[in-house]
């Protein structure tokens, strides 16, 4: 049955100026945090997936590791990691547990647009929620319209409120967060971002997802019936595309890092289930599965496009942080990310599918048996990697290359 959230009949949760979850002090504290975290996740993360365990626990775990406060710039307390950090974070955890890996991606994207169009006194309110813990849903994608910029939710103005109507689909989140932002257009059609608060009075998060992969995501449905917003929450969202920012850029390379993540995972039990459980190919005169030349050709083969889909992903990553490091960005710095990103994902996408059906051709029949649940890869690949197509990053990439046709500006690119 589809979890209702019934805490958007309750008033709105109230601030907490008390730092809770502990506070990241650096990069280097940064990647250790996830280290640790991705022991604990991927313990049961084979049992959460089967039994579509939501991970109501393990979030918590997360957002008080800190690692959801990393992207907080240094003159507001975070840590203001680099790129290649959160990219490395993001990887880490993914490939633990990849449903948990892409909960905070919007999260991350939502930090930059406060850094990018708010006030200091909004930056300095939500940077101190995120500081303690509080986590961002999201509200942004819709069913049944024309394509993903074909919004029907509406965000309007009402003396000092703004207030919302409309229902989302696919909010990665919601159901976990402390406030879900809701992207809708105005009379003029401008996109803006309202934070609201869990428990906001016609706020209504439903767990109806039921995608074969990235099942405890919890990526369903948000129903917003005429939700009064406080001007405070409200951030005009059409500036980070009306104008040359990084958003999209980030928003891609997260998606990016988390496939790369879905990858190194399959990878990881492709090897542990040749070694200890496959048999070897009658004709291949050998004794053990792992000294199956044929086998071993294939392991280099995934080996040697996993590390080419984390070197550009890398590279992307440093290309984002030579940006970002200037006084200003331009629409041809904005450009060379998108390139950039873009062809960290083609590789990215192209191994996670790669490596989790490979898994079942090198290990064997008996790794398809649902006791080892080793499927999940695959579904988890295929579900998030149709985020948006890969045959269009070729299309950006070589359109930027043959004719300097820069790429869009929005969050797909």
């Amino acid at each position: 049955m589809a979890e209702l959230d019934q805490t958007a009949l309750s008033q709105p949760a109230q601030a907490d100026t008390q730092h809770t979850a502990r506070v990241i002090a650096d990069d280097a504290d940064a990647i250790a945090a996830a280290r640790a975290l991705a022991q604990r996740l991927g313990k049961e993360a084979a049992v959460r997936d089967r039994e579509r365990r939501l991970p109501h626990e393990e979030i918590e775990w997360f957002s008080q590791s800190g690692l959801w406060a990393i992207t907080v710039p240094k003159v507001y307390g975070g840590a203001g990691v680099s790129f290649v950090t959160l990219t490395e974070v993001v990887k880490i955890v993914a490939a633990a547990d990849p449903s948990l890996g892409q909960l905070p991606q919007n999260h991350y994207g939502l930090v930059d647009v406060i850094s990018l169009t708010g006030t200091d006194e909004q930056k300095r309110y939500f940077f101190g929620e995120i500081l303690s813990g509080k986590r961002f849903g999201n509200g942004f994608s819709e069913k049944g319209t024309k394509h993903v910029l074909d919004l029907k939710t509406r965000v309007r103005r009402d003396g000092d409120d703004y207030v919302v109507d409309g229902t989302k689909f696919y909010s990665t989140g919601a159901l976990f967060a402390h406030y879900v932002p809701v992207l809708g257009l105005d009379d003029d059609r401008k996109g803006w971002l309202a934070y609201i608060p869990k428990g906001t009075p016609g706020l209504i998060v439903i767990d109806d997802w039921t995608g074969f992969g990235q099942r405890t995501t919890a990526s369903g449905t948000v129903v917003l019936d005429s939700v009064r917003v406080p001007a405070s929450n409200v951030f005009p969202a059409h500036r980070v595309s009306d104008f040359p920012t990084l958003n999209g850029p980030i928003s891609q390379i997260i998606q990016a890092a988390i496939d790369a993540g879905i990858a190194h995972a399959a990878i990881e039990d492709t090897l542990t289930f040749v070694r200890t459980r496959s048999r070897p190919w009658i004709d291949s005169g050998v004794e053990r599965a792992a000294d199956d030349p044929l086998t071993v050709r294939e392991i280099g083969h995934l080996h040697i496009q996993l590390h080419a889909a984390d070197a550009l992903l890398e590279r992307a990553a440093r290309t984002l942080d030579a940006i970002a490091a200037q006084p200003e960005v331009s629409e041809d710095d904005v450009a060379r990310a998108s390139v950039a990103v873009g062809e960290a994902k083609v590789l990215t996408t192209e191994i996670a599918l790669l490596a989790s059906e490979k898994l079942f051709e090198l290990a064997g029949t008996q790794s398809t048996l649902s006791e080892h649940n080793l499927d999940r890869h695959w579904r988890n690949a295929r579900t998030h990697t149709l985020h948006d197509p890969v045959r269009w990053k070729y299309h950006l990439v070589g359109n930027y290359y043959l004719n300097g046709v820069k790429p869009a500006r929005h969050p797909w690119n």
